[in-house]
């Protein structure tokens, strides 16, 4: 099934599609990312709240407060996912804009649901109901955020101040034997989950956050 119906799936496969094409230099494989990207992209993602819903199943659910239902680490995958895709798409390529349009649009609404101790939680749009940090989506949005940045697709001066609140309080979600905890486990959608909780691909998009943070330092 080469159809992606699914927000994570737009980390797994069109980076690794555009990776192939730079490799090879064969169209196919960037015409194949390229149009399977907006597919699923016209299928998932809500205009009017510029976030991506995890799939189909979500269209009609909503939060006890009433709000969709955004899941933070699903939106955290979209936004590696453009990071990943305007690193290999050519500059010159027709569909570029409409990357970075999308990247800008979902980075501002990013921006609007950080919370006051620098993270966000496991549902965007119900902080209320989900009050613990989840440091998953937190970690890919920081990462994307000071990416944008760096390469002067967001205004400096708008989004700095909130990956530099962001950054800490990542790293105060370290514990004492390395792991970042606050890490919400597998799974599709928001849920309550325990504070030590841990996984992998937590450590993973810590690394992808910091070595863009890292930059931000360096090249300010």
């Amino acid at each position: 099934d080469d159809q992606w119906n699914w927000c994570d799936a737009l980390f797994m496969a069109p980076p690794t599609w555009l990776r192939l094409y730079a490799a090879t230099d064969d169209t196919r494989y960037l015409d194949f990312a390229v149009t399977n990207f907006w597919r699923t992209t016209d299928y998932l993602y809500d205009k009017n709240e510029h976030l991506f819903f995890r799939d189909s199943t979500f269209f009609d659910k909503t939060e006890a407060n009433g709000a969709k239902v955004f899941w933070s680490r699903g939106n955290g995958w979209v936004i590696g996912a453009l990071v990943r895709c305007l690193q290999y798409l050519p500059m010159n390529d027709p569909s570029r804009s409409r990357f970075e349009q999308l990247f800008k649009d979902m980075a501002a609404k990013i921006l609007s649901l950080q919370q006051p101790d620098g993270l966000w939680r496991a549902s965007l749009l119900d902080p209320q109901d989900y009050p613990m940090p989840e440091a998953s989506g937190s970690a890919l949005f920081t990462y994307g955020l000071a990416w944008g940045v760096n390469q002067g697709l967001l205004d400096r001066a708008k989004y700095e101040p909130a990956i530099r609140k962001a950054w800490p309080a990542l790293v105060g979600c370290v514990n004492d034997d390395g792991r970042l905890t606050h890490v919400q486990p597998a799974g599709d959608q928001p849920v309550q989950f325990s504070a030590d909780a841990t996984s992998p691909y937590g450590g993973g998009v810590l690394l992808l956050a910091g070595s863009e943070v890292y930059r931000l330092a360096v090249l300010e």
